[in-house]
């Protein structure tokens, strides 16, 4: 009997603590319904979460992000159009390769941009194309089709250094004041690749 009435206590707290857990974990198994019926729509419940691929695109933007896209986009449109009178008309090989490269690069930049948007819910313009810093005229373009051959050459290259320094500048507030790290990266991205073509222009600036 005395060996009971030692062990007795041990037998209960284990059968209490075991008691304990079971009615622990059945109340957890409840509440996980309620949980699952919460569909508040804030962006943090499981519901309305976006998946790690969007996230970034779809919510974690300011407006200096949705003003980079907005301006920047119009500003390569332009460049791209600058490379097309390239054809027929340009005459140095190097311009011709500096030209492929804008092709290859903004494009894709364009409708990377454009997705942002998109998933942020605003629109493509702000309204402001002429105002942005390295935008060329539409007399500057007219000048730019009207020649050929070195003069060309010449032309494109002075007009595209101003149009980079504009890319360039814009980029650098996007890296200073945006909060998407999509945006930013593309940013960073803009700035080592047109200060680098910047330098090319300016070195062939100097032969022609």
């Amino acid at each position: 009997m005395r060996t009971f009435r030692k062990r007795a206590p041990r037998a209960l707290a284990l059968t209490g603590a075991v008691t304990a857990a079971a009615l622990l974990l059945a109340a957890c198994g409840n509440d996980e319904p309620t949980k699952g019926m919460d569909h508040g729509g804030s962006p943090a419940s499981s519901s309305a979460a976006p998946s790690s691929s969007a996230s970034a695109s779809a919510w974690d933007f300011n407006d200096a992000d949705v003003m980079f896209a907005q301006m920047m986009i119009p500003h390569h449109q332009q460049a791209l159009e600058m490379a097309k009178l390239a054809d027929g008309r340009a005459e140095d090989a190097d311009i011709k390769r500096i030209v492929a490269a804008v092709e290859k690069a903004q494009d894709p930049e364009i409708q990377k941009m454009k997705t942002w948007l998109k998933g942020w819910g605003k629109p493509e313009s702000a309204g402001m194309d002429h105002g942005m810093t390295g935008m060329m005229s539409e007399q500057d373009m007219k000048d730019l089709a009207a020649v050929k051959g070195k003069d060309f050459d010449r032309k494109f290259a002075e007009l595209m250094i101003a149009h980079h320094k504009g890319a360039v500048e814009m980029a650098r507030q996007e890296q200073k004041n945006g909060g998407n790290a999509e945006a930013k990266a593309l940013a960073g991205e803009v700035v080592r690749a047109q200060e680098a073509e910047i330098a090319e222009l300016g070195k062939i600036l100097d032969r022609l």
